[in-house]
């Protein structure tokens, strides 16, 4: 039998079974349990510190003994601020740590209720062989008993169970604690365990259980429930209302990541005095927030983000005063914020009503809320100016305000009182002036970004303050003298993430070699700047780089051969300059290019609060360097000479662009070889001969574009080339094709994939749940709150798209320009989303089918 607590004094008996000293001291002493137990008689059952004391007894005196040589008489001055002399004062508290193992087998019938519970399932993964080994249950594993021989607890987590949930659990009458969480179980959830007139604690969460949850019948008593923990699992249909009515000692739900429709209940907070814990986030409910919340007196966790709410934020609301957590992101509320109503609230610690369609201003009333450690109202329609109150949030570590309509200086808040604060985000808004000097004083400042204003002047050396800086984007604004900045901004020695594009326009890129530093940088983003020079040699010293940006400028000269020494070099968007010279053989051989196995540099940039946007029209969100597809882009320069033999070895690239140069010669049949291509664009060049048969054998090209060459002979058919629109074929009047105006006669007709029909459709079956896969994995690194985590197609898709702009961007029948104004092509007036930090979808997409 496990260790177990127990408290009392003369006037009451508390027990602390296995699960909580589990959860809260599996490792820790003696010295957490007696910590415990003080906080749980004064502050939970409201015991005066003056009448309490401890003491330690055992079955074994010998071990009573060790364990009183264990707890020095220190501990208790230190550790608890009692002057206690010993233990030999304590006089109402016994804390017991019963150390015998119980000497009394399981009853029978409940032996028979946990067979038949072994029998419901399909896979048991060893559970049984453990049982039926063992003729007294209560030493099975994952079982726990009372010394009566009752079993009180089910703890089997993480056991990779399948199969149905037996209602033969719920016979178990002295069962407390039913945790079977973190399985493959699927099925119904048994209503004999809510029913059950013993279980307190029900855990099923991170299973595939299913159906609705029903109402308990009307007939049936109050009950002992006060943990439900059923969260991500597929249960649909409307959420249960009257069932909580009867189960009056409930403390908790969390019933989020479901599937659950209609309304949320209110009936929570009719007659649930103890009753803290709500979370029915990722769910489908709808409708309003319900009335009476304001009667949860002791509320204290509310969380129902990403689900389809609508209306305002009822003044009930503000009622439910002990609230630490109020959490409504990605839902469709409106209304203002009541700065009077906030101002009751006064004990939230975590405020996120991102994603809604909140308008008004941020009340003066914010700084009250003097308890506030995260305040997310980021993607709303927030207007008029930062209050100076925000300022005095001084228990601040996370603001995030991006994507409003905020306006005015960013002076007018002394940030220099958040000595907490690690992420400010207030991109996308209006700001204008310059960074206030008070921002330089937060030097627990971790991630910051305020890209997308109107703010201007010069870097200051005061930055170089902010050592904790990991994260900066100043993208899209009006800053100057990037050579300045850089010297300033390469003293930040744990910057792994830096976007600075679309300022310092017209300057000239410095090549400077005293610019060292930098040796943690992951990400850099120099792009839409007008640039002018050669890339120059000082980025040779980034040997962590990942992604590197340097698109939509006037960069000169060939690409440099020290590029290959990039080992972890990923991501390269050299386009849309003005580059020379052939495609370097060194761009063959950079490592992570060439092998999908090398793993991302181990120190890379964890997971940011903010996202990074990429691709076209829709603007592709990521949060961390790994999630970045692996992508070579160098259309839109003056590149020339042959496309290499030698690029089939970067058989990791799933993105590849080489349009809008003056390319020549054949497309190398090697790009075969590039098995897991999902975009290819080698339009408006001028390569000659025929499409290679081989490249059918790409089956997870999506995307491809050989548009505006001098091509002849049949388009392959078979593969993915069924899939391709004619206009990835226009612009060479010898190629031949059904689908094109041109048709093969007999002696011209394409060669068919060698592969077989049935082979085709396995390897076809193949990639489809490749790229689903691929997508879930790289959208899982989204943080919550985004919209597109839900809606947006896989990541790859946002390389491939870059890969598609020449073809997409014009009529079919006209040759685009080389228009350096319209950005390598696009028509001028149609706005881009191309690079970084981009952060909305376009309102009037530019590449689209019909423009």
């Amino acid at each position: 039998m496990g260790t177990s607590v127990v408290l009392f004094s003369h006037s009451t008996t508390k027990f602390i079974p296995r699960d909580f000293e589990r959860g809260l001291f599996k490792h820790a002493g003696f010295e957490t349990c007696i910590q415990l137990c003080i906080y749980i008689l004064t502050e939970q059952c409201n015991f005066s510190r003056t009448n309490i004391s401890c003491q330690i007894l055992s079955p074994n005196t010998a071990v009573m003994g060790e364990i009183m040589k264990e707890a020095p008489h220190s501990l208790w001055r230190s550790r608890l601020g009692m002057p206690f002399s010993g233990l030999a004062a304590a006089a109402l508290l016994l804390l017991l740590l019963s150390m015998a193992n119980s000497t009394i087998a399981c009853l029978e019938q409940e032996k028979s209720s946990l067979l038949r519970f072994l029998a419901g399932l399909s896979h048991d993964n060893g559970i049984a062989m453990s049982w039926r080994n063992g003729i007294d249950c209560c030493a099975w594993e994952g079982i726990t008993c009372s010394e009566d021989g009752a079993i009180i607890e089910v703890y089997l987590v993480s056991k990779g169970l399948e199969g149905q949930i037996s209602p033969s659990l719920g016979e178990l009458r002295s069962l407390l604690y039913l945790n079977l969480s973190y399985n493959l179980l699927s099925g119904g959830l048994p209503e004999e365990l809510m029913s059950s007139g013993s279980i307190i604690v029900l855990d099923v969460s991170f299973n595939r259980l299913d159906g609705d949850l029903q109402e308990l019948n009307s007939s049936v008593s109050d009950r002992p429930l006060q943990v439900l923990n059923i969260s991500s699992n597929r249960f649909t249909g409307e959420f249960p209302s009257t069932t909580w009515e009867k189960m009056r000692s409930l403390v908790a739900i969390n019933a989020s990541n479901n599937s659950f429709t209609g309304q949320i209940p209110s009936s929570f907070c009719t007659g649930l005095p103890s009753f803290v814990m709500l979370d029915v986030s990722y769910n489908q409910f709808s409708g309003s927030i319900p009335p009476g919340i304001g009667k949860c007196t002791a509320l204290k966790v509310l969380k129902a983000g990403h689900n389809n709410i609508s209306g305002a934020l009822p003044d009930d609301l503000f009622h439910a005063t002990s609230l630490e957590c109020l959490s409504f992101p990605n839902n469709d509320l409106q209304g203002t914020i009541d700065g009077v109503l906030m101002i009751k609230l006064s004990n939230l610690v975590f405020l996120d009503l991102a994603w809604n369609r909140f308008s008004g201003t941020i009340p003066d009333s914010i700084g009250k809320l003097k308890r506030l450690q995260e305040f997310h109202m980021n993607n709303n329609n927030i207007s008029g100016e930062l209050p100076s109150s925000l300022g005095d949030c001084t228990n601040v570590i996370t603001i995030n305000l991006e994507n409003n309509k905020l306006a005015g200086e960013l002076s007018k808040v002394n940030f220099s009182n958040l000595h907490n604060l690690q992420a400010l985000g207030l991109s996308s808004n209006y700001f204008t002036g310059t960074i206030p000097d008070s921002i330089y004083s937060c030097s627990t400042l971790t991630w910051l970004r305020l890209s997308r204003n109107k703010l201007q002047g010069q870097l200051t050396e005061k930055l170089e303050n902010l050592k904790s800086l990991t994260f900066v984007s100043l993208s899209y604004n009006n800053f100057t003298n990037i050579t300045g900045s850089l010297h300033i901004l390469k003293s930040l020695r744990n910057l792994t993430t830096l976007l600075i594009g679309s300022n310092f326009i017209n300057e000239a890129m410095p090549e400077d070699e005293t610019i060292d530093g930098f040796e943690n940088l992951h990400v850099l983003a120099i792009n839409n700047c007008a640039l002018t020079g050669k890339i120059p040699n000082w980025l040779s010293k980034l040997k962590k780089l990942e992604l590197l940006l340097l698109h939509n400028n006037q960069l000169s000269g060939p690409i440099p051969t020290w590029i290959n020494s990039l080992n972890f070099l990923k991501y390269i968007d050299l386009s849309n300059n003005s580059l020379i010279g052939d495609i370097p053989t060194a761009l063959m051989e950079m490592p992570m290019l060439k092998s999908d196995k090398i793993e991302d540099h181990p120190d890379g940039p964890r997971v940011s609060p903010f996202t990074i946007y990429v691709g076209v029209s829709l603007c592709f969100q990521y949060r961390a360097a790994s999630a970045f597809p692996k992508m070579l882009n160098l259309g839109n320069n003056k590149l020339s000479g042959l496309i290499p033999v030698e690029i089939g070895q970067l058989k990791a690239l799933l993105s590849l662009n080489l349009s809008f140069n003056n390319l020549h010669g054949e497309i190398p049949q090697s790009i075969s070889d590039i098995k897991n291509l999902m975009g290819l664009d080698l339009s408006s060049n001028h390569l000659t001969g025929a499409i290679p048969s081989a490249l059918v054998n790409l089956h997870f090209l999506s995307e491809f574009n050989v548009s505006y060459n001098d091509l002849q002979g049949p388009v392959p058919i078979g593969g993915q080339f069924s899939t391709f629109p004619s206009s990835s074929f226009a612009g060479n009047p010898k190629l031949c094709s059904p689908m094109l105006v041109q048709h093969c006669n007999l002696a011209e007709a394409a060669p068919t994939s060698p592969t077989s029909t049935k082979q085709f459709i396995d390897k076809v079956v193949f990639a489809i749940g490749f790229g689903v896969f691929f997508g879930i994995a790289a959208m899982a690194l989204l943080l919550p709150g985004d919209p597109l985590a839900a809606a947006a197609p896989s990541p790859i898709v946002a390389a491939v798209s870059a890969g598609r702009r020449s073809q997409r961007c014009f009529p079919r029948a006209a040759k685009p320009t080389r228009s350096r104004a319209g950005q390598s092509g696009f028509p001028l007036g149609c706005s881009s989303c191309w690079g970084l930090e981009t952060v909305e979808p376009l309102s009037r997409p530019c590449c689209s089918e019909n423009t």
